[in-house]
Order: structure tokens, then sequence, then C-alpha cells
């Protein structure tokens, strides 16, 4: 695969995993180091651990999971999004906020972020390309491009607060029904 080909399928992969970022950046303002390393690990991992998934699965499994992996991602993205307009219209000191870094919030983000990264998987499997140089990039882009957007997201936080994270759960709920749509239309 063409270095240009792999870098810009890494950063078209990775703008989900900035826009969960962005959001998470707006909820958590100010972001901690921990919280930084944690979703850009967990979102890194992920997207270089799916297309490997993916490939390894090839063209056996691709139709049982094309039939509702669009579902999956819109659920979740739809859930968690949900969660963060429900909690910034209540009182943020009677109840704890959801810290989108941490336990199954985190791994829903990520498996949600990442569901795109194994559809890549199984095309380089149905292409013959090798999956290893391919999984590291776009692991590492979608790192980076978190940790971007949760920078982002902090600063814009600070600055505009509640507005920003209705807006953040909207754009979590935007991109599943993008992700939906572009399987439904296809």
């Amino acid at each position: 695969m063409e270095p240009l080909t792999l870098f810009f399928i890494a950063i078209a992969l990775a703008m989900d995993a900035f826009a969960v970022a962005l959001a998470a950046g707006v909820v958590l303002h100010p972001v901690s180091k921990r919280q930084l390393f944690r979703l850009s690990f967990h979102f890194g991992l992920f997207q270089g651990l799916m297309p490997i998934v993916g490939w390894l699965a090839g063209l056996s499994v691709q139709s049982m999971i094309s039939a509702y992996d669009h579902w999956i991602a819109f659920g979740l993205l739809s859930f968690v999004g949900g969660k963060m307009i429900y909690e910034a219209f209540h009182d943020k000191e009677k109840k704890q906020k959801t810290d989108p870094t941490r336990g199954a919030t985190m791994v829903m983000l990520s498996v949600a972020t990442s569901i795109d990264a194994l559809a890549v998987g199984l095309s380089l499997a149905v292409i013959g390309v090798s999956v290893w140089t391919p999984a590291l990039v776009i692991g590492i882009t979608a790192a980076v491009l978190t940790v971007a957007g949760m920078l982002l997201g902090g600063k814009v936080g600070m600055i505009w607060g509640k507005r920003v994270e209705i807006l953040g759960g909207l754009v979590l709920i935007g991109i599943g029904l993008k992700i939906l749509a572009e399987h439904l239309i296809a």
C-alpha cells in the first residue's frame, strides 16, 4: 500500500475518534494528563487492533458483520451522546459527571469509533495487502488525533461550558447517524 494512501486512510478513520475526543475534552474540562493518556491509548489501541481483527476474519465473517455493525456504532454513540446531553441539563454539583475515559463508557466509545477500521481490515484481506504496517499507522494516527481533540475540547469547554457539552453530545449522535446512513443508503 502506498504511504500517501495509507496516510489518508488513517486520517479518515481517526476523524470519528477526533470528534469523540473533542466532545470528551468539553465534558472533562480541564483534561488531566491521565485522562488524556487513557483515551488516546485506548482509541489508538482499538483503531490499531480492529484492522487486524478484520483482516484475520477475512471474507468468511464479512457478511455477518456488515449486516449490523452500523447499528452497533449508532447505538453506542447515541447512548453516550444522549448521556452527555442529559448531564448538561442536570445540576453537576448533585450528580457526578461521567468520565468518558473510564470504564464501560471508554470501551463503548473505543469500539464505536473503530468499527470502520474493522471494515478496512476486511478490505485489506480482500485485496491481499499485509495488515501490520497499516494497523500501526492507523493506531498511532488515532492516538495523536485523540490527544489533539481532547486538548482542543478542553479549551473550548472552559470558554463555552454547558452549550458546548450539549453540542458535543449532539456531535456523537450525529456521527452515529452518519455511520448508520452511510450503511443504509449504500
